[in-house]
């Protein structure tokens, strides 16, 4: 009876631990078999790639940083609706769109404005045009100043450098909002030769003075042209060039670079992409500088060992561009002449045409 009572006062002392070890198991099972069964985790016998490094140092996660837009500045990016490109259809088949470097060459149906527009419009940039002025060449200033205002980059902040020996003569022509004309007095020459060659240490030199601080972008141009349609934004990249109109068809062999090895513009007849015209070029103004800076020495070499490039200027920007290609490339639309070449059923559109004038009476007043 004794080891019956001693058996049964012991018993509820065992009895009593059944239920504290059931829930010490079912709290084991839902803490760690959570982790075990979560459809996160790797199943059991699989490692996951890095998984060591994970458990010893912090996930990082990969930062995307979206364009700044400026409400202030009424920079907001707005949602636009546009035809899709398509892959099998090309934009243009008669012409060539793109250059062996992978540069395209810009045509009427390559771009679409709209979309141009706003991925410039969001970066606010401002343009810079330089144009030379000089002696008789005034005259056409105030032509070259109110098309530009009607078709060049429209909808965008400009800065018109006039360079002139006659500052009183330049007109006054009404500008759109956001848009500068700033005259910059420069002695003048003898020769028209040697205006046109000046004028690629006068751009290399106020690049540093002025332009890096003033403007993104800059397209230096002759004065004795007028723009006749839109030219914008689509023409922008770091070092533009223009397709000559009297070249655009012809054979590397007949494009007129220099070819006396003695000068620094000198082409070889078996090399040469394109024959570019001197009178409409450009691109971020570090690029330009580079630009004009390097035919600025090419030519400063040149007269040294008294020899001048058959094209002056024009004969240097060929040489350097063949040397750094262009960026983009720009059809004949942007720079024609209409009387000498009529209107070819390729130029869809003629941008920027040449002004009819007496060569002659004008280089030489």
């Amino acid at each position: 009876m004794a080891e019956l009572l001693r058996t049964k006062a012991r018993k509820p002392q065992y009895c009593s631990l059944g239920p504290v070890a059931f829930l010490l198991i079912m709290l084991f099972l839902v803490f760690f078999g959570a982790g075990i069964l979560s459809p996160r985790m790797p199943m059991l016998g699989t490692r996951q790639e890095g998984a060591g490094e994970a458990a010893e140092k912090p996930i990082s996660l990969p930062v995307v940083t979206l364009p700044r837009y400026s409400v202030f500045k009424g920079h907001l990016p707005i949602r636009m609706v546009y035809p899709q490109p398509k892959v099998l259809t090309p934009s243009r088949k008669d012409v060539l769109v793109l250059t062996p470097w992978l540069a395209p060459i810009v045509w009427e149906g390559t771009f679409n404005i709209d979309i141009l527009n706003e991925q410039f419009r969001v970066q606010n940039v401002t343009i810079g045009l330089t144009v030379f002025a000089i002696k008789k060449y005034v005259v056409f200033l105030k032509l070259f100043l109110e098309t530009a205002e009607e078709h060049f980059m429209v909808g965008h902040k400009v800065n018109y450098y006039v360079f002139t020996d006659r500052p009183a003569d330049v007109p006054r022509v009404p500008l759109r909002g956001g848009r500068r004309l700033l005259v910059l007095q420069v002695p003048g020459a003898a020769r028209w030769q040697d205006v046109s060659m000046r004028r690629m240490e006068t751009i290399s030199r106020f690049c540093a003075q002025r332009f890096l601080h003033e403007v993104d972008f800059l397209v230096c141009a002759d004065v004795d042209l007028r723009f006749r349609d839109h030219v914008g934004v689509e023409i922008l990249s770091a070092r533009f060039a223009t397709l000559h109109p009297g070249f655009y068809r012809a054979a590397r062999r007949a494009f007129t670079y220099e070819r006396r090895p003695r000068s620094r513009a000198h082409i070889p007849r078996d090399q040469g992409d394109f024959y570019y015209v001197g009178a409409f070029f450009g691109g971020s103004v570090a690029e330009v500088q580079r630009l004009t800076s390097a035919c600025h020495r090419a030519m400063t070499a040149d007269r040294a060992n008294g020899i001048e490039a058959v094209w002056h200027d024009e004969s240097h920007l060929n040489r350097y561009l063949l040397d750094h290609k262009p960026t983009k490339v720009l059809s004949p639309e942007y720079l024609w002449d209409e009387q000498l070449l009529g209107w070819p059923a390729v130029m869809e559109k003629l941008r920027c045409v040449a002004v009819p004038k007496d060569h002659r009476e004008i280089r030489h007043r």
